[in-house]
């Protein structure tokens, strides 16, 4: 038995971060870097900004670009979220106007693969560090230049095992 964890953080938008889209030609900016992007369940997405904040809200309160009721609201100019479920996540500014102008995101998070064999991340890619969530190796990502970190663990389950039954010894 062989698994691997390993999770990755974005930086939404780049180099530019959480900003108002400055023209018209630019306003699908962040839709367009998420398409760019793939996420999996356990990747974390940075939002950089100043002077703004960032919603996670409904399909229905990002298509009006108003939100009564956001799921998250946050306004700290560094906030880092967890892509804890496959399937959609909608983010707006919540500054009045600011989503209008086009800055909002959606970003579609894919299921991970949790079967035993899956291929080890790439050595390059990885730490020593663990995740809790099971996906699959970070080289499904697309390159990008807002990947921020990989973080990466890989197993055999007869590893775990042994480490499992010496501690299990020391405690008697």
């Amino acid at each position: 038995m062989f698994s691997c964890v390993t999770s990755t953080e974005f930086d939404v938008g780049g180099d530019d971060g959480w900003i108002v889209p400055t023209s018209k030609d630019h306003g699908d900016m962040f839709n367009q870097w998420a398409s760019d992007n793939r996420f999996k369940v356990g990747d974390t997405v940075r939002f950089k900004y100043k002077k703004d904040s960032v919603l996670v809200v409904s399909e229905e309160e990002y298509k009006r670009c108003k939100a009564a009721k956001p799921l998250l609201y946050s306004n700290n100019e560094d906030t880092v979220i967890n892509l804890d479920r496959p399937g959609l996540f909608y983010f707006i500014s919540g500054v009045s106007g600011h989503c209008e102008k086009g800055q909002k995101m959606i970003i579609k998070v894919m299921e991970t693969d949790s079967s035993p064999d899956a291929p080890p991340p790439s050595s390059s890619s990885s730490s020593s560090s663990s995740s809790s969530s099971p996906s699959v190796p970070s080289s499904t990502h697309k390159k990008s230049n807002a990947l921020r970190t990989t973080v990466g663990f890989c197993s055999s389950g007869f590893v775990v095992l042994a480490i499992l039954v010496v501690s299990a010894f020391a405690l008697v």
